[in-house]
Formats: structure tokens, sequence, C-alpha cells
């Protein structure tokens, strides 16, 4: 079995480690804490290893009383990959202890795309990752942007793409941050970043985008416009995402659902643990195609969870577990019960 560390236990970390718990053909070896707070103690608890960077934090922890399995320099002399899902800047810290270890290590979109040697999307470029040592896996806006792309770039010919994107002004938990009363241009001067990100991943794209921060945490949110090379309807663009892996039509008047705050309870009625969302959501009645050529739609991503199954894909790429994208994604998709199609009416 593939032995991986996840270092940094946070948003990302704690949900690498839960989707990493579900899959055959890899094993959570432990994780990585540098404080002994409650999700620590949560770790030990579910029976998973926890590791710490070095003696001071060593100390903390056993004056708290948390189980230590050992040091992460102990950790990566026996695995053979490590998920970096601390905060941006602190994976690149890392990279030439991985690289002394000899172990693959899979980056996080905070990172700039030069910390690894391919940025990663597998519904995109799977073989382009295939036994690389560094992976980047693209932020979750970018993630989300690349899974809507290049499912319509299989079946039409994508010439250029213009995005609005909404962003939430923090995560649930990070009391700290966000707008209170505003609505913050992300940033000012356009483009931003984001179809910056996507070019990092598919450099022939023309796309540019705009994004504004708002008050909510829930998810963001963006507004596309795609133009396409040759005409297409309404109901090709339709049945293309019905069958796209990882994106799920939502039928607003179907569900009685017409906001994100909506959504968010139906995939909690779901019982999602921790309310996550790995898919897409596009909303199906704002497909809208345009002479032809120009596709309109609109799109919601759960932040928290989006590239949860893109970073298990990058394991098996880079550890050439699984040459084909098609079928790394279909048994991730599987492990983590994700749906295709049509949320709610999903076979």
């Amino acid at each position: 079995m593939i032995k991986v560390l996840v270092k940094g236990y946070g948003t990302i970390g704690k949900r690498g480690a839960w989707a990493l718990r579900r899959q055959s053909d890899l094993t959570l070896y432990g994780v990585v804490k540098r404080r002994p707070d409650y999700s620590a103690i949560l770790a030990v608890k579910s029976g998973i290893d926890v590791y710490v960077p070095g003696e001071e934090e060593l100390r903390a922890f056993e004056e708290s009383g948390v189980r230590v399995a050992g040091l992460l320099d102990d950790a990566l002399g026996r695995v053979d990959a490590v998920v970096d899902a601390t905060p941006g800047g602190v994976g690149r810290k890392y990279k030439g202890l991985y690289v002394k270890h000899g172990v693959k290590a899979v980056f996080q979109g905070g990172e700039a795309p030069d910390v690894a040697q391919v940025s990663f999307n597998p519904l995109c470029n799977y073989s382009e990752a295939l036994g690389k040592d560094f992976i980047r896996v693209v932020s979750c806006n970018t993630t989300a942007l690349l899974r809507l792309i290049c499912s319509l770039n299989r079946y039409f010919t994508v010439d250029r793409v213009r995005a609005v994107i909404v962003r939430r002004g923090a995560d649930p938990k990070e009391v700290r941050r966000g707008p209170i009363n505003a609505i913050v241009l992300n940033p000012p001067k356009l483009p931003s970043h984001h179809g910056v990100d996507v070019k990092t991943v598919l450099p022939w794209l023309d796309i540019q985008t705009a994004a504004f921060a708002v008050p909510t945490t829930l998810m963001h949110t963006h507004f596309i416009q795609v133009f396409l090379k040759e005409g297409v309807t309404r109901e090709d663009v339709v049945r293309v995402l019905e069958g796209s892996p990882r994106i799920v039509l939502v039928g607003a008047e179907a569900l009685g659902v017409s906001s994100t705050a909506e959504l968010a309870e139906v995939i909690r009625d779901m019982g999602r643990a921790r309310g996550d969302m790995y898919e897409l959501a596009v909303w199906e009645e704002s497909v809208t195609v345009i002479d032809g050529r120009e596709v309109m739609l609109t799109q919601s991503v759960h932040q928290e969870s989006i590239v949860v199954p893109e970073n298990v894909d990058a394991l098996r790429a880079a550890l050439s577990i699984e040459k084909d994208g098609e079928r790394s994604i279909n048994i991730t998709d599987t492990a983590l019960g994700l749906v295709g199609g049509w949320l709610l009416w999903s076979s």
C-alpha cells in the first residue's frame, strides 16, 4: 500500500485525510500538526497518528497530554508521498525536506506555480502529471473553472472565456477574516489572478476574470461566458454537463432552491460529512446559449472541499499508480460518494 502523510490539518488537510482513509490503493500514514488543539485531539481519537515538525512542538504536545507518534523527519523517512495542506507560502519552505527524503509532494493553490513541476486538474492534464515529483493542485476557484472549461472542451472547441467571480469573504471558522459590510474589489485592477492561474494548466486559453469578495462564508459563485468555435444548442450544453464527472446540475425550480444557503442545506440534509460538496454545482436554469457560440451560466463552488478529489488524483498521477485519468477520477469519486448528472435525481 502507498503511504501518504498529510502535512497541515486545517480546512483542506482534514478533508484530505478523510478522503485518503476511503481509498483502496492509498493509505493515510498520519498527519502533521503544530499545535495540540481540538483538531489534534480529534485526530488522535479517530485513530490517526499525529506527527509534529520539531522538538518544540513535541514538548507542547507532551505538556498538553495529546499523544504524538513522532517527528516529521521520522515520518518522511517512511512514506511515499506528502499532501502539503499548509497555508500558502509555508509548503515551499518544506520542499527541500521532501527532496531530502525522496518523497513526492502535492501542494495547494496557495503556493506559487513554480513550487511544482506542473499545475494540475485531472480533467485537463492528468497525463502531464504522471511520475512528477511535485504537483500543485490549483485553488478552489481555478479548479471550478477548469472543471467546466475542460468538460466543455472535450466535446466542443472552447475559444475564450470571461468570468466574474463572487468570492466568499472567509471560511466559516475564520472569525478574523473577511468583509463585514462591503463588496471588495478583489483586486481593483483587472484581471484577477484566477484566469492567470487557469493558464498555468491551459496556457493556450484566452481567459479574463474579475473577482469580488462578499460577506458570506458558504460558497463562491461564478458568472461565466464561454465562447465556442462551433455552433451548439442549449440542449447540447446541458447534455455534456449532465454526463461530466464532478459536475452536478441544480434545478432551482425543481428543488425549490435559488441560493447558496439553500444549496448548502440540501447538501447537509444529504448527510455529507461536514456539509461538503465536492461537486461543482451548475444552476441549470442559468445555462443560456446565444447565437449558437456563446454559452452563459452560473455555478457555485464549495471552497472548503472542491479540491479534495483532485488531491487524491494528483497522488495517483505522481506515483503512477493509475495511468488513466478517467479511471482515477472514477475510483476517487466512487470512494467519496460523489454524484453526477442532476442533484438528487442522479443514479
